[in-house]
C-alpha cells in the first residue's frame, strides 16, 4: 500500500474513533449533547486542540491514544468539551504554564468524579492519588483554584513535569493568540515536542520537561502585581456567550441526572453552579452599604456655569452665582464588621479580609474623615470590641491585629451588642453589619432593624445556608487577597 492509501486509511480510522467517542458522551451522558453537538471534529492538527468552535485532531495521534486505552480518545474528548463548558480558554493575564496545567488538571478531575466505565483509562488510576493530594492541599479543584495554589506553592519544575504528564492531553496555545501573554518558549528555555502537545499513555515526562520552566513556576520573582492576581476576564466574546449559555443548559439538564446517577454527576453538577454562580466584586458591594452624608465637596451636578462665567465677564472678579460648598455623598460613617473567630476560621484569612475591608473604607470616595466604626470579634461570646473614629485609629488598629477567640460559633451575641448600642443611640444612621464568617454556628431567630451580610471565603463548592432575612456574599479567596 502507498503512503498515501495508509494516510487515507488512517485518517478514516481516526474519524471514525472519533465518531464513537462523541457517540458514547452523547449516549452515557446526554447532558452534554448541547455541548458536543456545539463542535465540529476537523482533522487538521499532530495533537488534539479545541477552541470553542471546534475540536482539531491529528490522525496518527488518536489511533496513538486508542491504541493505548480503547476509552483513551473518549476521555479526551470529554477533557476537551470540559474546557469549553468551563470556559478556560477566555481569560487573560496568566501564566500559560501553570494556567495550562491549572484547567487539565481541572478538567481530568471533573472527568474522574463521574466515576463511569466508559471513561476509565490507566491514566484515570494513575491520577488518583495526585487528585485526591491536590484536593487536600488546595481545596475545591477549578482551574483558579489551582492556578494560584500552583503560584503560591512556587511549583517546582520536576512536579510540574509530572503532573503535565498525568493530566495533559490538548495543546492550548490557540488559547493566547488575542492578546494574552506568548512567553512559554521564553519562559521553558526548552522545546516543545514534535507535535507541540502531550505525548500518548504511557510516554515519559523527559519531553515535557521544557513546558515548565522556572519563571512558570516561581510566582513571586518578577516583582509584579499581576503574579499575585487570579486569572483576568475580558468583555466577553460572542463565542464565550455561547459557550455560557450552553455550560447553563448542561447545568440545568443535570439536575434530573444528578438524582438517577447519584453523587458521581452531583459532583459535576456543583462544579458547573461553580462555574456559572455569578461572580462579586467584593469593594462594589461594600459601597452599597454607604448612607448619605454631606461633605464638602463642590458639587459640580448643580452648578451653573453659564450665569458663573457671565458673571465673571460682566463685572470683572464677581461670580453672579457661588458654586455650592456641599454635597451628597454616599459615604460609610457607621458601620459594624462582626468576625467570627471560631477554630474553623483562619487567622490568616480573617487577616486579609480585614485589611481588604480597610483598603476600602479608606479610599476617598467611601470613607468619611469621622466615623463609627465599631469592629467586632466573636466566637460564641464577643472576645473584643473596638470602636473606630479616624482614620489614624483605623490604622493602628489594622497594624496591632490580633485574633481573639477560636471557640465554638455563636452568632447572636453580636446583634444582642449592636442592638444594645442602637437603643443607647451610639449609632443614628447604622447601614448595616458584615459579618466574616465559615457560617457553621447559631443565627438570630428574628430580622434584625439593620442590614446584614454574610461574608463566607470558600475552599470547597459548599456554604452553609443562611436565614432568609441576610445577605449572602460568596467570595473567594483572590477576592480579598487582591
Amino acid at each position: 500500500m502507498t503512503d498515501g492509501g495508509k494516510n487515507e486509511k488512517a485518517a478514516a480510522l481516526a474519524a471514525e474513533i472519533m465518531r464513537l467517542a462523541q457517540n458514547s458522551i452523547l449516549l452515557n451522558l446526554r447532558f452534554m449533547d448541547p455541548a458536543v453537538m456545539r463542535l465540529a471534529f476537523t482533522p487538521s492538527e499532530t495533537t488534539y486542540r479545541v477552541d470553542g468552535n471546534s475540536v482539531f485532531y491529528g490522525d496518527r495521534f488518536v489511533l496513538d491514544r486508542y491504541l493505548a486505552d480503547r476509552n483513551q480518545v473518549t476521555r479526551d474528548v470529554l477533557h476537551m468539551i470540559m474546557h469549553c463548558i468551563f470556559r478556560h480558554a477566555f481569560v487573560g493575564g496568566v501564566d500559560p504554564v501553570l494556567w495550562d496545567l491549572a484547567c487539565d488538571t481541572a478538567a481530568e478531575h471533573t472527568v474522574s468524579s463521574l466515576g463511569l466505565d466508559f471513561l476509565q483509562t490507566p491514566y484515570a488510576e494513575a491520577q488518583r492519588d495526585a487528585l485526591k493530594k491536590l484536593e487536600a492541599e488546595a481545596g475545591a479543584l477549578t482551574a483558579e483554584k489551582l492556578y494560584r495554589y500552583f503560584r503560591e506553592k512556587n511549583i517546582s519544575l520536576e512536579e510540574a513535569s509530572k503532573l503535565h504528564t498525568l493530566f495533559s492531553c490538548d495543546d492550548h496555545s490557540a488559547w493566547y493568540n488575542d492578546g494574552a501573554p506568548q512567553e512559554e518558549d521564553e519562559k521553558t528555555g526548552g522545546e516543545k515536542s514534535e507535535d507541540g502537545g502531550a505525548p500518548p499513555p504511557g510516554a515519559g515526562s523527559s519531553e515535557q520537561e521544557g513546558e515548565s520552566g522556572e519563571d512558570g513556576t516561581d510566582g513571586g520573582e518578577s516583582g509584579g502585581d499581576s503574579d499575585q492576581q487570579p486569572p483576568q476576564t475580558s468583555p466577553k466574546s460572542d463565542i464565550e456567550k455561547e459557550w455560557e449559555e450552553i455550560s447553563r443548559s448542561v447545568q440545568m439538564d443535570m439536575e434530573t441526572f444528578s438524582k438517577e446517577k447519584g453523587d458521581a454527576a452531583g459532583s459535576l453538577a456543583k462544579q458547573l453552579q461553580e462555574a456559572n454562580r455569578d461572580r462579586y466584586d467584593y469593594s462594589a458591594f461594600l459601597r452599597k452599604f454607604a448612607v448619605s452624608g454631606e461633605t464638602m465637596k463642590i458639587n459640580d451636578d448643580e452648578f451653573d456655569y453659564v450665569f458663573y462665567t457671565y458673571g465673571l465677564r460682566l463685572f470683572g472678579n464677581m461670580p453672579l452665582v457661588e458654586p455650592l460648598e456641599y454635597k451628597e455623598d454616599n459615604r460609610v460613617r457607621e458601620f459594624v464588621v462582626a468576625i467570627d473567630t471560631s477554630g474553623s476560621t483562619s487567622g490568616e484569612l480573617v487577616r486579609k479580609f480585614l485589611i481588604k475591608t480597610y483598603s476600602i473604607f479608606k479610599s476617598t470616595e467611601s470613607f468619611f474623615n469621622h466615623i463609627n466604626l465599631h469592629i467586632i470579634q466573636c466566637d460564641c461570646a464577643i472576645q473584643e470590641h473596638v470602636k473606630i473614629t479616624t482614620r489614624e485609629e483605623l490604622d493602628s488598629y489594622i497594624n496591632g491585629f490580633t485574633v481573639k477567640g477560636l471557640g465554638g460559633t455563636d452568632f447572636r451575641p453580636v446583634f444582642r451588642e449592636v442592638d444594645r448600642l442602637v437603643a443607647e443611640k451610639e449609632f443614628t444612621h447604622l447601614k448595616g453589619i458584615i459579618y466574616f464568617t465559615d457560617g457553621y454556628g447559631t443565627f438570630p431567630e428574628k430580622k434584625p432593624a439593620y442590614e446584614t451580610a454574610f461574608v463566607f471565603v470558600r475552599n470547597t463548592f459548599d456554604s452553609p445556608a443562611v436565614p432568609t432575612w441576610a445577605i449572602k456574599v460568596v467570595l473567594e479567596d483572590f477576592d480579598i487577597s487582591s
